[in-house]
């Protein structure tokens, strides 16, 4: 009977591959005969590379570029086993995870390591590249990518501006005369889960900017100088960005990559569910386990469970989900789309005891299921 594991990571503790490799583990110590099915997936964020390069045989490339705090840092990017595209995650290069406890601000991180990335890549041929755009720990608008592929943004007196959100309100011109010309012979798609615009109330600065250090005052600046940015491009391109679905994703990034490099928005697990094929492993599939660190209302909001469970039904293949932990609250309406949520915990306990449990609570509930589903004779 075939089993299609499809799981997002538990993010602190395991990736999606390891998620997967444990599920299995679970599954196969109940259910030896099973037919079991690896697919580790992620949904633009942390994670996607590598979910990616293990689903298509590609490879990983390792290069040192602009950190978010403007140090060096040792990034990755992967190319997909066709050879011709690469998948970039925003947070390899400018995620929060890279900047010290106690040293998050918006107003001064970059995204110019994720436009070294997208050189990186373009050095490899590629002519698709994907970009993930969870974990930022910017609010730049996206100008440190677009200055790392040869774009210039000059303040009132003719001078570049420097890295960060702050700079954003200095903005008063853009030159686009030197973007590097191999960018016109390749797709961009963008891989995300946020449809937020650039600013406003739902905005890159108010709605994200609090996670990545900012206070009140500072995300009231992030917003405005957002609006002068919003309004330079506008007057420079003829192009509006400020209601552009996606727009505030990764602190602006989403923008400019939709306004710079033409890229295309998707829903980041749609995106990733297409390029494995996914729908050709349900046929005759009997059942689907997927999974993330937490489940709670967001999960409906384009995660991976949600996109994955969607899939499953369309071929009527029940969907469990598992995870580090679930928000009682959203159950019900879980319950609309799940046939069955679980918890892995086993006892009350730290969150660092908890990871260190992972692996061997996630096995025990997953044995569980498996029992329970025989016992129903769902695979006998």
């Amino acid at each position: 009977m075939k089993i299609i594991i499809a799981p997002d990571s538990f993010k602190g503790s395991l990736t999606a591959r390891e998620i997967a490799d444990n599920i299995e583990k679970g599954i196969l110590s109940v259910y030896p005969q099973a037919e079991v099915i690896k697919l580790p997936m992620a949904d633009g964020g942390e994670g996607t590379v590598d979910a990616l390069v293990y689903a298509t045989k590609g490879k990983k490339i390792y290069k040192e570029v602009t950190g978010p705090l403007g140090t060096p840092v040792k990034a990755y990017f992967g190319i997909l086993g066709n050879e011709n595209t690469a998948i970039i995650e925003t947070a390899a290069a400018s995620g929060l995870a890279l900047v010290p406890s106690g040293k998050e601000n918006p107003l001064k991180a970059t995204t110019f390591g994720t436009g070294e990335l997208i050189k990186a890549a373009l050095d490899e041929g590629v002519d698709k590249i994907i970009i993930g755009l969870g974990g930022s720990a910017t609010v730049d608008g996206g100008i440190g990518m677009a200055q790392a592929l040869g774009i210039s943004f000059k303040d009132s007196k003719g001078k570049e501006v420097g890295f960060g959100g702050a700079e954003l309100a200095n903005v008063q011109s853009i030159d686009l005369s030197n973007l590097d010309r191999r960018l016109k012979d390749v797709e961009f798609l963008i891989a995300s889960d946020v449809s937020n615009p650039l600013y406003g109330p739902n905005g890159a600065a108010y709605i994200f900017g609090p996670q990545k250090g900012a206070t009140e005052e500072m995300v009231k600046f992030l917003d405005d100088s957002l609006r002068n940015y919003a309004r330079v491009i506008k007057n420079e391109t003829g192009k509006k960005v400020g209601d552009l679905p996606g727009g505030g994703a990764a602190g602006g990034l989403g923008a400019a990559l939709m306004v710079f490099l033409d890229a295309y928005m998707n829903s980041g697990i749609e995106l990733i569910l297409d390029i494995y094929n996914f729908n050709t492993f349900l046929d005759q599939a009997a059942l689907v386990i997927t999974g993330e660190g937490r489940i709670d209302k967001q999960t409906l909001m384009g995660k991976t469970p949600y996109g994955v469970a969607m899939r499953a039904k369309k071929y009527n293949v029940p969907v469990i989900a598992v995870a580090g932990s679930v928000e009682a609250e959203a159950v019900n309406e879980l319950n609309e789309y799940f046939d069955g949520i679980f918890s892995i915990m086993l006892a009350p306990v730290t969150l660092e005891k908890a990871i260190l449990n992972t692996e061997n609570w996630l096995q025990i509930i997953v044995q569980q299921i498996m029992r329970t589903c025989i016992v129903h004779k769902k695979f006998v």
